[in-house]
């Protein structure tokens, strides 16, 4: 009798273990892990990928070690127009410093592009173009010419608390994409090593990526100002200068991705031409590998935008994407929500 019970204890152990093991399994779906994503082809396709490189029994299982996925940041994983926010921060910065000097303002009102933005003249700072945007964001990123990294970190980490968008009047970080949070969420429990490679500063993202991507600093790559050592009144700073170290964007991504991580990404999302290189780059990657570009198409809920678009062109990405069958992310059909509120812009 004793045998018998222990025998039925065992099978219902066993019984127990099973059910487990296959509600453990049956929890990793699209509805579970993606619910901002529509279950369609295009997140099937995606969802697959992850699973299939993360599955050991798996003919394309990829080792945790090389499970690198890279992600440009502007228009990919959060909103870009009417102008890259950083622009947006680089115009701010450039008011609140000509406050805080009455030389400088005067300065700067006999000068382009600081003219145009102190007198919120948006058609006369387009028409300054990229140098102009280059010099400004440079100015205005540094401050004046001793300004620390550490004082910049404490500049940006409170803008992105305090600032909102001039069309949605919504808080920058409230206009990240809900279902690449999600993304990002679920690639990290498959043992992903998440990246940013952005255009964007480098020193821009990283005082908040950590909190509102979960992407540690370290792991931010992107665009860079001249850096200096000095030791000053007893304590080590490091230097911001007002000149261009390095352009993160088209070409110089994958050169960034090289120099910063050392390995070719498995997964790549991008949104624009200027992030084809770096998605030609992991499409060459002799693992299993995935190369996706994000497509604005919802007019309603965020911005429709692709070929002509002065901000996040993508025509030679979408050319590119058909002829080796990349994933296509179409806002508009592939997501439920945009925004973590799940309200539109």
């Amino acid at each position: 009798m004793k045998f018998y019970a222990y025998n039925i204890r065992f099978l219902c152990l066993i019984i127990v273990s099973f059910l487990a093991l296959i509600a453990c399994q049956d929890r990793h779906t699209i509805e579970n892990d993606l619910p901002s994503w529509n279950n369609n082809e295009n997140s099937q396709r995606l969802f697959q990928f992850i699973s299939d490189v993360s599955s050991k029994n798996n003919k394309l299982y990829v080792a945790p070690k090389d499970r690198i996925a890279v992600f440009d940041n502007d228009g990919t994983l959060w909103s870009e127009q009417p102008a890259y926010f950083q622009l947006f921060f680089a115009m701010d910065r450039v008011r609140a410093l000509a406050e805080t000097s009455p030389e400088l303002k005067a300065k700067w009102l006999e000068q382009q592009p600081y003219k145009a933005v102190l007198e919120n003249d948006m058609k006369a700072l387009a028409a300054s173009g990229e140098k102009g945007l280059i010099e400004l964001v440079m100015a205005s990123h540094t401050g004046n010419d001793s300004a620390t990294s550490d004082e910049y970190a404490d500049i940006v980490t409170q803008w992105v608390k305090t600032a909102k968008h001039p069309s949605t009047g919504k808080a920058y970080t409230h206009m990240v994409f809900q279902p690449m949070l999600e993304l990002l969420t679920l690639l990290r429990e498959k043992d992903f090593k998440v990246y940013i490679v952005s255009g964007g500063g480098v020193d821009f993202i990283r005082p908040w990526a950590e909190q509102v991507y979960g992407v540690e600093p370290e792991n931010v790559i992107g665009s860079s100002v001249k850096l200096e050592y000095e030791y000053r009144n007893g304590n080590p700073v490091i230097l911001r200068r007002p000149k261009l170290n390095f352009i993160n964007d088209k070409a110089g991504k994958p050169i960034a991705i090289h120099q910063h991580i050392g390995k070719r990404p498995i997964l790549a999302f991008g949104n624009s031409d200027g992030d084809l290189q770096m998605l030609q780059w992991t499409d060459a990657n002799k693992l299993p590998h995935l190369s996706a570009y994000i497509h604005h198409t919802d007019a309603e809920r965020e911005w429709a935008y692709d070929q002509d678009s002065h901000i996040g062109q993508l025509k030679q990405g979408l050319a590119q994407a058909a002829k080796q069958n990349w994933l296509v992310v179409d806002m508009k059909k592939d997501w439920r929500n945009i925004y973590p509120d799940g309200q539109s812009q």
